[in-house]
């Protein structure tokens, strides 16, 4: 699926109004892999097929911090599975890359956090998206074997876990 599939899901042009409009409403927004991708179309970045799909663990590098942004490890070992990349969105602050997609991490205003990785997995939904999704795992630089994507220890879930509660907190910090 890409957030490019208007015509045969209509319902994504909704989405990516409501998107916008919470956006607009200076609303606590956190777009994840299809999601980051869905904020940037919303905003009226490009989304396209990467060079090369990412699927598996992955190290995302930190860029420079910017005063005023949520601020990344300077490595950390991510999740990821996508083929899809997006541009930067007009504003927003680029907070991390990879060696396979340059665009990982990106910030809007004090609000509005795009990640192209996946903070929020667990063994539990890696096991998933193999037993759903496992045609995708073809023999290329950046996408892992099923035994790899296996074999990760308990601690890197637990690493990209607390990565997404900071996530998180920052984004709803002085909400309440």
């Amino acid at each position: 699926m890409s957030v490019n599939d208007e015509a045969q899901l209509p319902w994504l042009r909704e989405e990516k109004h409501f998107i916008a409009d919470a956006i607009a409403s200076n609303k606590s927004v956190l777009g994840i892999c299809l999601g980051a991708q869905l904020i940037a179309s919303a905003l009226g970045a490009r989304v396209y097929l990467g060079a090369e799909k990412e699927i598996g663990w992955f190290p995302v590098f930190a860029e420079p911090a910017v005063p005023g942004t949520f601020v990344f490890p300077v490595i950390a070992e991510a999740f990821h599975w996508h083929g899809e990349m997006f541009d930067l969105p007009t504003g927003a602050v680029h907070l991390a890359s990879s060696a396979a997609c340059k665009n990982q991490a990106f910030q809007i205003g004090a609000r509005v956090i795009g990640l192209q990785f996946h903070l929020e997995t667990t063994p539990e939904s890696v096991e998933a998206l193999i037993s759903n999704c496992a045609n995708e795992l073809l023999p290329q630089r950046y996408i892992q074997t099923k035994p790899v994507l296996r074999g990760v220890p308990v601690s890197n879930y637990a690493g990209i876990n607390a990565l997404m509660i900071n996530t998180l907190e920052y984004l709803v910090r002085d909400e309440g």
